[in-house]
C-alpha cells in the first residue's frame, strides 16, 4: 500500500511541484492539498495521511501553529519546507519544537547537486518518516496506581460505591497492568575526558532533550555533530545555549575545549580535534566536495579517537544513513564507550541501527533516559 501524503503550501506552483515528485514514486501517493494551516488541520483529521509536507509562512494559519494543532488532534509525521536564511532557521526550529520531525530547504538546488538527486532525497525522506507513524499513533496506556489497581480488583461485594449499588451485577473490566518501574542504570566505572554526540534527522529535538538535562558543572567538554545547513547551525547553537545550563556555541577554528561547554560543528564544514587531552582545540576545515556529509560524524569521532583514546563517552542518535559507524568503530577499537538511541524513540533508525548492527554500541537507550544514563555513568546522578 502506498504511503499517503498531504501537501500543504499556499503556492500552487510549489504544491504542484512537490506533488509531481511524490507521485512519481509508486510507493508514495498525494491524497490531498491544503493552501493554509487551517485546511491542513481539517484535511489531516479527514484524510488521515501517513506524512504531511508543510510550508511555514501561510495565510489564515501558519505552518508552526498548524503543526501544534495536528499534534494535538491527530499526531502525524511532518516534513517542513523552509528557506535557508537565519529567520528561516529560527522558524524551522520552532516547527521542530512544535512536533515536526524533519525539514528540507524549499530551493531544491540547495540540498542536492542536480534535480534527480533532489527528487530522490525528498522521496526518501517522506518514505522514512512514514515508518514513524505507527509509533506516533500508538495509544498510550496510562499507568495505574497500586491503590486504584487494588480497588478495581476487589470483589464487587466488597465495594460500596454508587456505581456498584446501582448496578451490582455489572461486569467490571480490569485495567491494564501497572507500568513496571524503569530499570536502574549502573555506572561502568570508566573515566572520561570528552563526550561526543552525532545525529541527523530528528537530531535537533533529540539533542535538546538530552542537553537541557545536563548540569552547569558538567565535567567534560562536549562535541556535537548534527547534519544541518550552514545557515542553521548558528541559530541552533544559540537556541540550545538559551535553553541549557551548560554553554553551547557554534564551534570556531581554534576553540579550546572546556568542561561544561558544548561545541556544535558548523554546517558545510568538518570539525576535527587536535592537541592533547586537557589542552585540545577545535579545527574547522573545508567540507570537501567528496564528502557526503558536512559536517560528518565519522570525521569528528575519528579525530577524537586519536586524541582521547579510551576516554570518550559517545552516542549516535536518530538519523538517516550510516554516518558515525566508522568513527564509532575507531572509538571502540581505542577502548571508548559508544551508545545508540533505540529504534522506537528515533525519528529515523538509520545511524543508530548501523552502529548497533555492527556490534559497536554497548547499550541501546530510549531518548528520554539518555541524560539520566549519562549522569549515572559520570557519577552525577
Amino acid at each position: 500500500m502506498a504511503v499517503k501524503v498531504l501537501v500543504v503550501d499556499d503556492s500552487s506552483f510549489f504544491r504542484r511541484r512537490v506533488s509531481e515528485i511524490i507521485n512519481s514514486d509508486p510507493r508514495l501517493e498525494v491524497i490531498g492539498n491544503a493552501v493554509n494551516g487551517k485546511e491542513a488541520v481539517e484535511l489531516t483529521n479527514k484524510l488521515q495521511p501517513d506524512v504531511i509536507t508543510m510550508d511555514i509562512e501561510m495565510p489564515v494559519m501558519d505552518g508552526i501553529t498548524a503543526v501544534r494543532e495536528i499534534m494535538k488532534s491527530a499526531p502525524t509525521p511532518i516534513l517542513m519546507f523552509s528557506s535557508l536564511t537565519h529567520e528561516g532557521a529560527k522558524a524551522t526550529l520552532d516547527a521542530l519544537d512544535a512536533g515536526a520531525l524533519d525539514f528540507l530547504p524549499k530551493k531544491f538546488e540547495d540540498i542536492a547537486r542536480n534535480r534527480d538527486e533532489a527528487v530522490g532525497l525528498l522521496q526518501k525522506r517522506v518514505g522514512e518518516l512514514a515508518r514513524k507513524r505507527v509509533f506516533m499513533r500508538r495509544p498510550v496506556r496510562p499507568a495505574v496506581s497500586p491503590a486504584a489497581s487494588r480497588e478495581v480488583n476487589k470483589p464487587l461485594a466488597g465495594r460500596t460505591t454508587a456505581a456498584t449499588t446501582a448496578a451490582p451485577a455489572r461486569t467490571v473490566s480490569r485495567p491494564a497492568a501497572p507500568v513496571k518501574p524503569a530499570a536502574r542504570f549502573k555506572a561502568s566505572g570508566k573515566k572520561y575526558q570528552l563526550m561526543a554526540i552525532g545525529t541527523s534527522t530528528g537530531g535537533p529535538v533529540a539533542l535538546q532533550k538530552v542537553l537541557t538535562k545536563l548540569p552547569a558543572n558538567f565535567p567534560y567538554p562536549i562535541v556535537l555533530i548534527q547534519h544541518m545547513p550552514a545557515t542553521f547551525t548558528a541559530a541552533f547553537a544559540a537556541r540550545l545555549n538559551n535553553l541549557c545550563k551548560i554553554g553551547v556555541k557554534e564551534a570556531a577554528d581554534g576553540d579550546a575545549l572546556k568542561p561544561g561547554m558544548a561545541y556544535l560543528a558548523p554546517g558545510g564544514k568538518q570539525m576535527m580535534l587536535e592537541g592533547r587531552p586537557g589542552s585540545a582545540r577545535v579545527r574547522i576545515i573545508d567540507g570537501g566536495d567528496r564528502m557526503n556529509y558536512k559536517p560528518c560524524v565519522d570525521v569528528t569521532f575519528g579525530s577524537a579517537a586519536k586524541i582521547y583514546h579510551d576516554k570518550v563517552l559517545s552516542m549516535v542518535l536518530t538519523g538517516m544513513g550510516a554516518d558515525g559507524r566508522e568513527g564509532a568503530r575507531m572509538l571502540k577499537t581505542n577502548g571508548s564507550t559508544i551508545w545508540a538511541q533505540d529504534e522506537e524513540s528515533c525519528v529515523v533508525y538509520g545511524m543508530p541501527q548501523a552502529v548497533a548492527k555492527a556490534g559497536i554500541s554497548s547499550e541501546d537507550l530510549p531518548l528520554d533516559r539518555i541524560a539520566e544514563r549519562i549522569l549515572v555513568e559520570i557519577g552525577q546522578a
